[in-house]
């Protein structure tokens, strides 16, 4: 299964979906190295909940959410009635106009429509208020994404369901995104780890950013010398790992990396552990002896 969720969610063939932990046992071919040329297949869909289920007891209604009222035991005039939340976040029901909406709860609109129509209309009424179509609530799904694009939602909505409905990642995505909150807060998910993009939920007017994958180049005494997406906390044993592993005469001493620090073109020294960054061009010489 491990495999399986690499695949899904690594959008550039990286030793056939290998990752970082698994990379260090598992050889990588040459043609692995380069950057996937075709769409990867789309992400699993997971169960989405359509506006005819119930939504969560804390959806708040807002402006151009569509609802349908019904009045229990009631006249044809008082069934699955659809009322469209204006602008100014009231509906009209019935007889009753500017009945404030937005900012409720459904028990609450259900408990206000209840009073007014107990005001001198019907006695003891039973209403029942149901979202027909989510219209109030967004979120923003752009980058690297098949349909970047507006998406309505109920109270919350996870990671993985909206990269969904975008319909899923292309083929130049990284392997993580950025969720930018409304209060500034930012927050970046790892794609390839299937169970927590589906646990972290959405909140309304989040911003996701699936950014364009990162590379580098690794040359020199190594079995697959070339391009390699780049993934985050990588060291140089790692990097080597997905090149292949040494060749019969590479050596890890007087490893490095040309590298562009504070705008200015560094060599920069390697060892095993040392981190690997974006757009480094790397060098395995051959050991000494």
């Amino acid at each position: 299964m491990k495999t399986i969720l690499t695949l899904l969610f690594v959008p550039v063939a990286l030793a056939a979906g290998v990752s970082l932990s698994a990379a260090q046992s598992a050889p990588v071919r040459s043609s692995a190295l380069q950057v996937a040329t075709s769409d990867t297949p789309p992400m699993p869909a997971p169960a989405l909940t359509p506006a005819t289920m119930a939504p969560p007891a804390s959806y708040v209604i807002g402006p151009l959410d569509v609802l349908k009222i019904t009045v229990v035991d009631e006249g044809p005039d008082m069934r699955d009635q659809s009322a469209v939340v204006a602008a100014d976040g009231t509906i009209a029901f019935w007889a009753l106009r500017n009945i404030p909406a937005s900012g409720k709860t459904l028990s609450e609109l259900q408990d206000k429509i209840a009073a007014l129509l107990a005001d001198g209309y019907i006695k003891n009424p039973v209403v029942r208020a149901e979202i027909d179509k989510y219209k109030s609530q967004y979120v923003t799904i752009v980058g690297e994404v098949r349909t970047p694009s507006r998406i309505p939602m109920m109270a919350s909505k996870s990671l993985l369901e909206a990269l969904t409905d975008a319909g899923g990642q292309t083929s130049q995505a990284a392997s993580e995104a950025e969720v930018s909150h409304t209060n500034g807060h930012k927050e970046t998910i790892d794609l390839k780890d299937y169970q927590a993009a589906q646990a972290f939920l959405l909140k309304d007017g989040d911003v996701v950013l699936v950014p364009k994958a990162q590379t580098f180049y690794i040359n020199g005494e190594v079995r697959n010398q070339g391009m390699i997406v780049w993934q985050r906390n990588m060291t140089l044993s790692q990097a080597v790992t997905l090149a292949g592993g040494l060749s019969d005469r590479g050596s890890y001493r007087s490893a490095e990396a040309t590298r562009v620090v504070n705008g200015k073109t560094a060599q920069v020294d390697l060892k095993p552990q040392s981190p690997v960054m974006p757009d480094d061009v790397i060098t395995i010489h051959k050991r000494i002896f």
